[in-house]
């Protein structure tokens, strides 16, 4: 499982011109799922992202987490993650989950993210064509695999 995170002043997620989530200060979440990722996967990096020190504190160092600062979050699923470009100029998208693994795995993660944060977070809509916006905060934007946890 790999994401793609930014810390936000604010961001938004439109299906068909219709707003479904938006936030003000927290982090969106970009997830691509593997056929091979599993709930030890999702309770390892939502861990991470709930208490990562990526916010300012009252001297401007970052050090306080999700956790800390109460923000929000939008997470929105992204199987171009996990593109190959090693050959060729056509990306190739084979390490990407199909639909009928990675919507599970998706639910899931928003689930237990939910839990970890104690709050409901946004969310986009698996597999639409979205637009998010977002204001970058920083710029922080991090990038964690599951698959590279030392």
């Amino acid at each position: 499982m790999r994401v793609v995170l930014q810390r936000v002043s604010k961001a938004s997620v439109t299906v068909e011109e219709k707003r479904i989530s938006s936030i003000n200060e927290g982090v969106l979440i970009f997830v691509g799922i593997e056929n091979e990722d599993t709930q030890v996967d999702i309770d390892w990096l939502t861990n991470k992202i709930a208490n990562l020190r990526i916010f300012n504190d009252e001297n401007g160092v970052m050090n306080t987490s999700l956790l800390d600062t109460g923000g929000d979050a939008i997470v929105v699923s992204q199987f171009t993650l996990h593109a190959s470009t090693k050959k060729g100029n056509r990306p190739s998208y084979i390490k990407a989950a199909s639909p009928a693994v990675a919507v599970p795995l998706y639910e899931a993660f928003i689930t237990t993210l939910e839990s970890k944060l104690t709050k409901k977070v946004g969310t986009g809509v698996f597999g639409a064509d979205m637009k998010v916006e977002l204001l970058n905060d920083g710029p922080v934007t991090i990038m964690i695999d599951t698959k590279d946890k030392t």
